[in-house]
């Protein structure tokens, strides 16, 4: 047999536990090529602009 618990957890107990659990947003800055949001230190997905340079050359549709 598998062992169980003894004892119910009580929801404060439980709630405690999971408060870290919480999911943060995505830091996003600005793109100062085109304005879009992006993560930081990251090429901009809509231009292909790092550091004031072109890096990636995105096709437009």
């Amino acid at each position: 047999m598998t062992p169980l618990p003894k004892r119910k957890v009580s929801k404060g107990r439980r709630d405690r536990r999971r408060a870290h659990d919480a999911l943060t947003a995505r830091n996003l800055v600005a793109c100062p090529n085109c304005g879009d949001m992006r993560l930081p230190h990251h090429v901009c997905p809509n231009c292909g602009y790092y550091k004031g340079r072109e890096v990636v050359d995105v096709e437009r549709e």
